[in-house]
């Protein structure tokens, strides 16, 4: 079942039509060149025009080996809204903030458990702020445990947000990775990973699966079975520690081992 399931993630990034490709290049090209909070947070708002999101948020929600929760955030939220809710320490009443102990499939804002009246206030508040009535929030888990959340935001009308929702979908996913990475570099609460090398046919594997190619494809551009190829891409995922291919090809990118076209 969950080779059957990771052979679906496949197909279904492989989908991905050239101009959302496009789409993700350019903004994996908008992260890699930032070096502080402040790059990230611009990088976040370009990103955030580029697909027509309202807002886009990137939280550490836990550290490996460390007490203390929420260490690190970067956000196009309104400043209004996020003093407003550190100084009432709103962690521990959003419902978004407890999908971190989820897996790694986004989950729909329309699935939040709303039946506290707490919960109920807590995101007319919010939707007050304009942080948007509709959301995905995408869990990711780092390979030393740390725990982190990427969102993303609309004001559209429920059928144009799950027309944006669904374009996006498998793009968020890598960005939310590749976010992970870079964050933590970014904020000097862990060093870059060192991760083994990847041999010369894992790289071409991932760099082409990347780039929207099936396996079957695959085989056929390096003449080799497809058996082969997802024996590769399986490597290249246990090399880089990554538990989906979105975070095998992120974490890739973010070591500059591929470029996603």
């Amino acid at each position: 079942m969950q080779n059957d399931d990771h052979d679906g993630l496949l197909e279904r990034y492989s989908m991905e039509n050239q101009q959302r490709r496009s789409r993700l290049a350019w903004s994996l090209a908008i992260l890699r060149k930032a070096d502080s909070e402040a790059d990230l947070n611009v990088a976040l708002a370009d990103i955030r025009g580029r697909y027509q999101f309202a807002h886009l948020v990137f939280l550490l929600v836990r550290l490996a080996n460390r007490t203390g929760t929420y260490p690190w955030y970067c956000t196009t939220y309104p400043e209004e809204w996020t003093s407003l809710y550190h100084r009432n320490n709103y962690f521990e009443i959003d419902p978004v903030i407890e999908l971190y102990k989820t897996g790694f499939l986004p989950v729909d804002w329309s699935s939040l458990d709303r039946r506290s009246a707490r919960t109920r206030s807590f995101l007319q508040e919010a939707n007050a702020f304009g942080v948007g009535r509709h959301g995905v929030t995408i869990p990711v888990r780092g390979p030393s445990g740390e725990r982190s959340l990427f969102s993303a935001t609309s004001n559209l009308s429920g059928r144009e947000w799950r027309k944006l929702r669904a374009s996006s979908s498998h793009e968020l996913q890598v960005l939310s990775c590749y976010l992970h990475e870079k964050a933590l570099t970014v904020s000097g609460l862990r060093k870059s990973g060192v991760y083994r090398k990847l041999s010369r046919r894992e790289q071409e594997c991932l760099q082409l699966i990347s780039s929207g190619l099936v396996p079957k494809r695959i085989a056929t551009r390096l003449q080799i079975s497809e058996d082969a190829v997802r024996l590769y891409l399986r490597l290249a995922r246990r090399k880089l520690d990554a538990a989906t291919i979105y975070q095998a090809i992120a974490r890739a990118s973010f070591l500059e081992l591929i470029q996603p076209e």
